[in-house]
């Protein structure tokens, strides 16, 4: 019971202090005149959603710091240096993400950090990573439990935690294109690893590193009060990156890496449905989706944003649930 109060404190906390700070924040966004630039392939679609303050990332990200900063203090939460690991991971990939949204405003189209910077950049945060990581005396081997299979990667580790992290954060990048989907996702998600950490004993910081995901479920809860449609907020690459990020380095410090193919599925789908339509389109000269990421391909075959985010979330959360069965039980 104790570690569902715990949870319930950890999700009411990040949810008070985001809904509270999109209260706060929205109004200074428009002040700034942080508008999301909308893409001339969608203007049918989204022509609405011009103008709309973009960085609304910053709605989740600072409510989750707070809060963890809080419930340390309380001494409700131990320090460990793999929660300061993944805290250090979802501020490096939102800040990069930052700087790509500045960019697409003061440019005033949708083009921020090319595709070679922001890879560069997200390489270069999964080597800081993987430097914090192994200062940290974690191992550098893949467990597959439920195979009872232990590979030991020695130096392969760090292209591995880079594939990992880029992969991820890209991932989740790709699939901000509807109101409420990336962050509803990625809410479920956090949910399924929030169990999966706390059913992790044999990890260092094991229960905090739970705690910081129901925080940021709450958080993203209380962003999606404004982000779900009609979207008020829109994330932005400020939190698609933050949260991809993040959710890599709570699977790997977990050492369920190949789990967050599972409860990570809706957005591997999207990402292979991207890279699918780019490799057919180069060689071919054909689409295999009227639009990729996918979800842009059941708009443009006429479903509405809402039925397409609720087949999406419906999809992920029994992703998330036989995620949570292998992670926890099995």
């Amino acid at each position: 019971m104790l570690i569902l109060a715990k949870a319930t404190l950890a999700l009411m906390i990040g949810f008070i202090l985001s809904a509270f700070a999109g209260l706060v924040i929205i109004p200074q966004l428009k002040k700034i005149k942080a508008k999301q630039n909308i893409s001339i392939f969608l203007k049918r679609e989204h022509g609405s959603k011009q103008g709309v303050p973009t960085i609304g990332g910053i709605i989740f990200i600072i409510p989750t710091i707070i809060a963890i900063g809080i419930l340390l203090a309380m001494g409700k939460i131990e320090y460990s240096t793999n929660l300061a690991i993944v805290l250090v991971t979802f501020i490096l990939y939102g800040l990069l993400g930052f700087i790509d949204d500045l960019l697409s405003i003061k440019r005033g189209n949708n083009e921020g950090l090319s595709e070679l910077q922001k890879l560069i950049g997200q390489i270069v945060i999964a080597l800081i990573f993987f430097w914090l990581f192994k200062r940290a005396g974690n191992p550098t081997n893949l467990d597959i439990t439920f195979l009872n299979i232990n590979i030991p990667f020695g130096w392969f580790y760090p292209a591995f935690i880079l594939l990992v992290l880029v992969a991820t954060t890209n991932a989740v990048n790709l699939t901000d294109g509807l109101d409420g989907l990336a962050g509803g996702l990625s809410g479920i998600a956090f949910l399924a690893y929030g169990l999966i950490s706390w059913a992790s004993t044999a990890i260092m910081g094991y229960e905090s590193i739970a705690v910081f995901c129901f925080v940021l479920v709450g958080s993203i809860l209380g962003f999606l009060i404004y982000n779900s449609h009609p979207a008020k907020v829109i994330m932005g690459d400020t939190g698609s990156l933050a949260l991809g990020g993040a959710l890599a380095a709570v699977a790997i410090l977990t050492r369920h890496e190949i789990t967050l193919i599972v409860v990570a599925g809706v957005f591997v789908i999207e990402t292979l449905s991207a890279i699918i339509q780019r490799f057919v389109g180069r060689y071919w000269g054909k689409r295999v989706f009227l639009m990729a990421p996918l979800h842009h391909h059941f708009e443009k075959l006429g479903w509405s944003e809402q039925d397409i985010v609720k087949l999406f979330w419906a999809v992920g959360l029994i992703l998330a649930m036989a995620a949570i069965i292998y992670g926890v039980w099995i």
